[in-house]
């Protein structure tokens, strides 16, 4: 909620989410995102901060360019504040900038797009300094293939088969902007922009290209997956550790 008296203070966040519950706080003493920045901030301030965040990554997704905002009645200069928070946060997160936003400014409610990564390792030995960053998948897959059924996915869509299931978001519609997929040795990379994501919608579109990669699942079939709306006909959910928010855009 906006505060008159206070500053709006909006931060670009990057994280390694191996270690969280996701970036949402929770009951209990579940570690995340939120909860570590929270403790942090009242830590240096004085003052109880609710972060609000573009977006709430799941349990083990990464970011490289999360963006959040909260209010504040401290004083301390932005660049005073980030090189505070980021000689007490631990190793795996830091504050990339500080900048005091519009009293309005919300970072989830007025996003525009955002994009999403998810790395695939395709090589036949698992990957032990990436394996936190990247599903790795050790069987061949059809490049080409996969890569025509994403190109599927661009434009104003209804991504209901792509929603985990028992979500309760009702408009499944979603514009998606650009889908690309590059090769590069071992690793297959997905990107993806759109205006606007379901639950689950970047891992599952994944999971169902594998399909696709693995010979399982056709092109003309991938097509009509997208017009069915129906999730069960879509592929598995894929592991989280492969996906990262990359940007958000305003």
């Amino acid at each position: 909620m906006m505060d008159s008296r206070k500053r709006n203070l909006r931060m670009t966040v990057a994280y390694d989410g191996s270690a969280y519950a996701g970036f949402q706080r929770q009951a209990g003493h579940l570690p995340t995102i939120q909860g570590v920045l929270e403790e942090r901030i009242q830590r240096i301030t004085g003052e109880h901060a609710t972060i609000t965040g573009a977006g709430r990554t799941d349990a083990g997704v990464h970011a490289r360019g999360q963006v959040v905002n909260f209010f504040c009645a401290s004083a301390l200069p932005e660049a005073v504040l980030q090189k505070a928070l980021n000689s007490l946060l631990p190793r795996d997160m830091a504050i990339l900038s500080v900048e005091e936003a519009a009293p309005d400014f919300h970072a989830r409610f007025h996003a525009k797009h955002k994009t999403y990564s998810y790395r695939i390792y395709t090589g036949p030995v698992r990957p032990v300094f990436e394996r936190n960053f990247v599903y790795f998948h050790k069987y061949r897959l059809d490049y080409a293939a996969m890569a025509e059924a994403a190109g599927l996915l661009v434009g104003t869509k209804d991504f209901r088969s792509f929603q985990a299931a028992g979500s309760a978001v009702v408009q499944t519609v979603r514009t998606v902007n650009s889908c690309l997929l590059t090769q590069d040795g071992p690793e297959i990379r997905l990107a993806i922009n759109a205006d606007g994501f379901l639950y689950h919608m970047v891992r599952n579109i994944v999971g169902t290209l594998l399909l696709v990669g693995n010979g399982r699942m056709s092109r003309e079939e991938f097509e009509q997956l997208i017009l069915a709306k129906d999730r069960q006909k879509a592929g598995p959910t894929a592991p989280a550790c492969g996906l990262c928010l990359e940007a958000v855009f305003y």
